[in-house]
């Protein structure tokens, strides 16, 4: 397994992407082989995570920068279907993040805590065919929305003509408070 696990690193470093062009820069620059150099770029990150003063902050740039990246990128390529890869990815991760907000307190004070979310942020956002998010999508998001579709839609199309309701009290009230407000002004002049 690991050195499956090497041979796909190994592929993916030599494969055009930004992280193997970076490392390119520093390998000829150093002589040191890019692998190297990018394991121990992940082994200083993963005792960061353990130790570090901002590992939460690290472990969420880790989890949004690359990924907003190539999500710009995707957008803006002709090809629909990386498109359709980092949607997925980004409904994983928003579900994860809402998760997370009621379990953080409690998972946070595990010393490895950081360093595992960080490893599945990772293995969702991996460019591998059936990654993290795209096997959390069609398994469990997918069947689960398909199935409650019809009560979801109805759920939304409720906030939505709530939301409406709330702006249109909200205009009206803004309305007679500006009213009452230029009405005063001239009454007491």
């Amino acid at each position: 397994m690991a050195e499956s696990l090497m041979q796909r690193l190994d592929k993916f470093l030599k494969e055009k992407n930004i992280v193997a062009d970076v490392l390119g820069k520093i390998e000829s620059k150093t002589g040191v082989n890019r692998r190297y150099i990018a394991l121990a770029f992940i082994l200083i990150i993963s005792i960061y995570l353990v130790i570090g003063y901002a590992a939460s902050l690290l472990c969420n740039l880790i989890g949004f920068a690359y990924p907003a990246y190539v999500s710009v990128k995707a957008i803006e390529s002709p090809d629909k279907d990386d498109d359709t890869i980092w949607l997925m990815y980004w409904v994983v991760y928003g579900l994860f993040s809402v998760a997370e907000f009621f379990s953080d307190i409690f998972f946070s004070w595990f010393p490895f805590y950081y360093i595992f979310k960080c490893a599945f942020l990772v293995w969702c956002m991996v460019p591998i065919s059936n990654n993290g998010s795209q096997l959390i999508y069609k398994r469990i998001i997918r069947p689960f929305f398909l199935k409650h579709e019809a009560k979801l839609d109805e759920v939304v199309k409720n906030l939505g003509d709530r939301a409406t309701e709330a702006a249109d009290s909200l205009r009206e009230n803004a309305k007679k408070a500006t009213a009452n407000l230029i009405f005063e002004e001239k009454k007491s002049t």
